[in-house]
């Protein structure tokens, strides 16, 4: 069965995506980036209405679904299902994150699955868990950040909740989940059997507020707003420049004394600066005495001179100059690859790299369906029964 792996690394395992939208897929990207052998099951088109994750020439659809293969099957058909359940006889990994009844309903459970193959691992992911009081709710990444805290100490205080700029909790469920399955199949080289890798929009969003969810859970605390200030590391935050801004972050002993010799302010000599606490507490005059500094010279010009002290700092960029960075540029995140709707295009690649094998991204997005013929021959189906199943609307 023809299959342009990205990579070496996962080359052994299959995987069946059942996914959509965005946690799923970001799941799935993971692994077919890395090698694995994805096929896209997709439900026979119906209707010329717009799907849920956007139009297939979207740059959305395009970011997410490289580097797989794409059939069509009709899981509420008896023979649908009967193909889908030999493909699983085949498979590694089954990826999906319907509801969690969906699965049930549809007849391929983690029960089931494993049944047909005691190896397979599942991975789920759903808003709010497979069980639970609200595991029936439907789960979209805005109210888990509202229902995570995530909007509740992300803007400037007095101004309400703010949403963060992108998908944070369908994209770290997707990359937990990934790493789920990564988990199983190691323990499947010592046990031989499969499992249920479960994740939630919502536990994913929760983990990722790390120290502050930290500050509840040991202190008691209960974070709020800062803005663009660091809740705990003062000064660390924006500051303006003569021709934007940029962030400086300097907190911490040495690196307070750093930014005093740097700034040449005896101002910030004052004692109720003196320590981490003090400088907490006075944030407002600290921030305001290094912004009357700030404001002199350009924002490059602060780049260079900051750097030179060996202070962090750096520029606030939109995303065209964050794809115009050197520094960018060198590391080869954005990668080209000729779409099938859009011709020669420029994608977002891993954000790591192996000393000895890499991803790449080797095939564009697949047309809907373009692979249903080579994969149901691999299956065994012959070219009239295949119409034949077509012209039925199992595929």
């Amino acid at each position: 069965m023809p299959f342009e792996p990205a990579s070496e690394v996962l080359l052994p395992f299959t995987v069946l995506d059942l996914t959509r939208v965005r946690s799923g897929p970001t799941c799935v990207r993971q692994l077919a980036d890395w090698g694995a052998n994805v096929i896209k099951i997709e439900k026979p088109p119906e209707d010329k209405s717009e799907a849920l994750g956007g139009p297939r020439d979207g740059p959305d659809f395009q970011n997410l679904h490289r580097n797989k293969r794409s059939m069509t099957l009709n899981l509420k058909s008896e023979r649908g299902l009967e193909i889908f359940k030999e493909l699983v006889k085949r498979a590694d990994i089954v990826v999906e994150n319907y509801r969690p009844a969906v699965k049930d309903r549809l007849g391929i459970g983690y029960d089931v699955l494993q049944e047909i193959n005691p190896g397979i691992v599942l991975a789920s992911i759903s808003g709010f868990g497979q069980d639970g009081p609200y595991k029936d709710r439907p789960g979209f990444d805005q109210i888990a950040q509202g229902m995570g805290g995530l909007m509740s100490v992300t803007g400037e205080p007095g101004r309400g909740p703010m949403r963060v700029g992108i998908p944070v909790a369908d994209l770290c469920a997707g990359l937990f989940c990934a790493q789920g399955i990564l988990l199983a199949l190691l323990e499947r080289e010592r046990s031989g059997k499969g499992q249920w890798v479960k994740t939630s929009l919502l536990q994913a969003q929760i983990f990722m507020l790390d120290f502050q969810a930290a500050r509840w859970l040991v202190d008691g605390q209960v974070p709020g707003q800062a803005g663009n200030n660091h809740p705990t590391s003062i000064p660390t935050g924006v500051f303006e420049t003569s021709d934007g801004h940029i962030n400086i972050a300097s907190s911490g002993g040495e690196m307070w004394e750093r930014l005093k010799r740097v700034l040449n302010e005896r101002a910030l000599d004052d004692p109720d600066f003196a320590d981490g606490a003090g400088r907490s507490k006075n944030r407002e005059r600290v921030n305001r005495l290094i912004n009357e500094h700030t404001r002199k010279m350009t924002s490059a010009e602060w780049i260079e001179k900051l750097n030179e002290a060996g202070i962090p700092c750096g520029e606030i960029n939109s995303i065209d100059k964050v794809f115009s960075s050197p520094q960018v540029k060198h590391l080869k995140i954005a990668q080209d690859v000729v779409s099938q709707e859009r011709g020669p295009t420029r994608l977002v690649g891993q954000p790591l790299t192996l000393s000895r094998t890499d991803s790449s991204i080797r095939v564009p997005p697949p047309l809907m369906g373009q692979h249903t013929g080579e994969i149901l021959e691999w299956l065994g189906y012959d070219k009239d029964t295949a119409a034949e199943m077509k012209r039925a609307g199992d595929i």
